[in-house]
């Protein structure tokens, strides 16, 4: 079942139940988390540098990353499988491997590596959930970060055993850290979708909570989207 079906039944069954006992805000709610311990330092001079998360559904991720200071694109696509070429209804279908993925652009000099991180485990997912986020399940909406080279995979690692030390989530964190093999846009369609499609009912209850969790918790970090 993909994304859109799942959460038309999401919908139908709990929609009432969740406005009545306000689980909604609650579900939403972003966690406060330190620092990396272990970070970049920032650049000098502009430059441009990417890193590829994945955090459920991309249209959140991309929503709040395209929101974020020193981000100059966040693209939606697929990372972390084998198929090449991958389009929507293959990776639906969870059998490539790939993961519902976001490359985010960001200029060095204005964010460090560990800040789009803190971003990303605080507000833009759970990282707790294992192969799913809210309604979507599957290996697909995994937790991951693909990193490029030593130093993203380090940073990465560090901030994951920080916050699991820290035991400020729950559960463990379980966000995978992998290398990253190859990074495929998805179609024009998912772009900026949520910018687009402010009305749709699965933005609005799963998506658009994430971006007003950013303006709360990160004020100095937080732009209007371009």
């Amino acid at each position: 079942m993909n994304r859109l079906s799942t959460a038309v039944l999401v919908v139908v069954a709990g929609l009432a139940i969740l406005f009545a006992t306000n689980r909604f805000h609650a579900a939403s709610a972003a966690v406060a988390i330190p620092d990396p311990a272990v970070d970049e330092t920032l650049a000098l001079k502009k430059g441009h540098a990417t890193v590829v998360i994945a955090g459920g559904c991309f249209w959140g991720v991309q929503a709040v990353f395209e929101d974020v200071k020193g981000v100059d694109r966040a693209t939606a696509g697929y990372a972390g499988g084998t198929l090449k070429n991958p389009d929507y209804e293959t990776v639906s279908s969870g059998t490539t491997g790939h993961a519902e993925s976001v490359e985010v652009e960001y200029d060095p000099s204005q964010i460090t590596l560990g800040g789009l991180l803190k971003v990303f485990f605080s507000v833009a997912h759970d990282p707790t959930e294992l192969n799913r986020q809210g309604p979507d399940a599957g290996t697909q909406y995994r937790s991951a970060i693909f990193f490029a080279n030593q130093d993203q995979q380090r940073i990465s690692q560090a901030y994951v055993d920080q916050l699991n030390q820290a035991k400020l989530f729950s559960r463990p964190i379980v966000t995978q850290i992998a290398p990253l093999k190859n990074f495929y846009p998805a179609e024009s369609y998912h772009q900026d979708f949520a910018a687009h499609h402010p009305d749709n009912l699965y933005i609005a209850m799963f998506d658009l909570p994430k971006v007003k969790n950013l303006q709360i918790q990160f004020p100095n970090l937080y732009v209007a989207n371009r």
